[in-house]
């Protein structure tokens, strides 16, 4: 059967029956993909953008290399990176342009030229931020990168920024003062509930010291963006603790070892009264009553422990952990859970 037949033209019903004796002896082609290269699939490959370590011992001029790597199923073509660091610090230049284009899996570095100014004393975090820019590659047409460096360092571990009384002794409620107004736990009920100065809490699948405190004193962290030591690997990053008000929510922020960070956003519900699943978090323990500053007293009322969690990069080990900047969340213990 000659092949030219089938280019002669046809009336409707004729060509569906033509394309479908066509289809049969294999003579329709199959339909033509709409560009010459695979469709960016974001879920599998992903532009990668690094910040090389940066030299913080100002007054001085530090080099910062960026590396952008295509990880994208299409060439990467017209690549720029942009490069900034903290407020007031001058980059030269603030944009690089890459010529040519970078096949799958190759990379391009880019260099700037960073004035740091002259140390200040104390605890500063300082982050450096990449944006690269782009056609093909991965098809989201633009990616970034960040890189944070310490200046000092954090405090040494939790114990270390308790600036909060919350337990009491009944016999002594004076102290207290975890709402504001002068209530605080009752020693005696949270030890009936299990926690007691040193014990092992189980949350979450995280094993959590209760703080060895003595009632009457600094025993939890009202939050604040307070840096905290804390060494670890695993999966997600436990907290233990209770909100006052109804808006305890905020964002951790945990640093790594390799000077990358991840960011996560949790809240506990007000110690009492509020549903004890508010913001996602989980009852842990329940007093009953509370010290108030003329004694205890709310017996039949419960007030509760909760524990809540912000997911962790498994591969990389946990250098300090920034608490959110919010006194109304309340943390008596941290841990990494597997």
């Amino acid at each position: 059967m000659s092949v030219s037949r089938w280019l002669r033209p046809l009336g409707p019903l004729r060509a569906v029956r033509a394309l479908a004796v066509a289809a049969s002896l294999g003579l329709v082609a199959a339909p033509a993909a709409s560009a010459a290269e695979p469709p960016a699939d974001p879920a599998a490959a992903r532009t990668e953008v690094t910040v090389s370590p940066v030299g913080l011992d100002g007054p001085a001029i530090s080099t910062v290399t960026v590396r952008v790597k295509n990880a994208g199923p299409q060439r990467m073509r017209s690549l720029k990176v942009a490069f900034a660091g903290p407020v007031g610090w001058a980059a030269q230049p603030s944009v690089a342009a890459v010529s040519g284009s970078l096949g799958v899996g190759d990379s391009a570095r880019a260099e700037f030229r960073i004035r740091v100014p002259e140390k200040r004393p104390g605890f500063a975090l300082r982050t450096f931020t990449a944006t690269a820019t782009y056609s093909g590659g991965d098809g989201a047409g633009a990616a970034a990168g960040t890189r944070t460096e310490v200046v000092g360092s954090p405090l040494p571990d939790l114990a270390a920024a308790y600036d909060n009384v919350g337990v009491t002794d009944e016999s002594d409620t004076a102290p207290g003062d975890y709402d504001g107004d002068g209530n605080s736990f009752s020693a005696q009920k949270l030890a009936a509930a299990g926690l007691t100065p040193g014990a092992t809490v189980r949350a979450l699948g995280a094993e959590l010291t209760w703080p060895d405190a003595e009632p009457g004193t600094p025993g939890n962290v009202s939050s604040a963006g307070q840096a905290i030591t804390l060494s670890g690997q695993g999966s997600r990053l436990v907290f233990l603790g209770s909100g006052v008000g109804s808006a305890a929510t905020g964002t951790a922020t945990v640093h790594y070892t390799d000077g990358t960070s991840s960011r996560g956003q949790f809240g506990f519900p007000n110690w009492s009264f509020d549903p004890a699943d508010l913001h996602g978090a989980t009852l842990v323990a329940s007093a009953d009553g509370r010290n108030r500053p003329d004694g205890y007293g709310n017996a039949g009322i419960a007030y509760r422990i909760f524990a809540h969690s912000v997911p962790l990069d498994a591969s990389k080990q946990v250098a300090f952990v920034v608490l959110p900047s919010n006194g109304n969340v309340h943390v008596f213990a941290m841990a990494v859970a597997p």
